[in-house]
């Protein structure tokens, strides 16, 4: 089996890829020492698409994933329900063995039903994926921890969609109330993909405490049960070294740094950082 790598998740980097372009998003990416990335929130378009494979080749940028849902969430997005040849030939080109789902669709979390529903179609996708040497994975966050007759959301996922990998995101493990190290060992074997980010308490900020002070308590306390942050590695409470040991005993290819928010910090800065903590704790070689 081949040596895990650290890469990054290109949906923090949205807005990089608008401003500057798939091809020089990527080659700053590969400035700053990432050397694989996973494709999210990037238009899939002829030129999108051209400009990946180019930096793949100049920069040894390797595609870690791509990404699709089963059905369209927003009018005209591409979906597997919709554009199943041109993903699978999306993957294809960029040479991607991985497609994962980014999240549960909206409307499977009204009910049990719905969430069933969702993983049986996602299973038969994965089937169908599987015949062009391409695996299906699930992102979680931390809806996946609500409880059903005792039992996670995310594990009836599992039951139902035997051939569903996993993208197991650390903070959102966390989020979900879930030590994210029981976690990765929970889904040894399923998991090839992790996403790492911190997870931060923040100071409750000034506006809340003027608030309080005019005598708003509810903005104060809406303030106060909103705290938490996504933190570049290093900069938060998680147990990351833990973290990623585990991640490589279960068997992930793929170890992604990824900030939801960066809170006004420019994203290549904030990869700066969150890169230097791992070379600071000797995982470098994983890059």
């Amino acid at each position: 089996m081949s040596q895990a790598k650290i890469g990054v998740q290109a949906m923090m980097l949205k807005e990089k890829f608008e401003e500057l372009g798939a091809y020089e998003t990527l080659k700053k990416v590969s400035e700053l020492g990432y050397n694989s990335i996973e494709v999210s929130q990037i238009p899939m378009t002829p030129e999108n698409v051209e400009a990946i494979k180019k930096a793949s080749t100049d920069f040894g940028m390797e595609v870690a994933s791509m990404s699709a849902g089963l059905k369209p969430m927003t009018e005209g997005q591409e979906s597997l329900s919709t554009h199943f040849d041109k993903i699978v030939a999306d993957c294809k080109a960029v040479g991607a063995e991985i497609l994962r789902i980014g999240m549960l669709p909206f409307d499977a979390m009204a009910s049990l039903d719905k969430v069933i529903a969702f993983a049986r179609e996602a299973n038969s996708d994965a089937e169908k994926l599987a015949e062009h040497g391409i695996k299906l994975y699930y992102h979680n966050h931390h809806i996946e921890f609500t409880k059903y007759d005792g039992k996670f959301l995310l594990d009836i996922i599992r039951e139902e969609a035997p051939l569903l990998g996993f993208e197991l995101d650390v903070h959102w493990l966390q989020r979900g109330g879930r030590n994210p190290i029981e976690v990765l060992k929970e889904y040894e074997g399923k998991v090839d993909l992790v996403h790492l980010k911190d997870y931060r308490v923040s100071q409750i900020p000034d506006e809340a405490f003027e608030a309080l002070n005019n005598g708003d308590m509810e903005a104060f306390m809406q303030a106060f049960t909103n705290i938490i942050q996504f933190a570049e590695l290093g900069e938060g409470t998680l147990d990351l070294p833990g973290i990623i040991e585990q991640s490589l005993k279960s068997g992930a290819r793929y170890l992604l740094v990824e900030q939801d928010d960066q809170y006004g910090r420019d994203p290549f800065d904030c990869l700066a950082t969150s890169r230097d903590y791992l070379y600071e704790n000797g995982y470098k070689h994983l890059f």
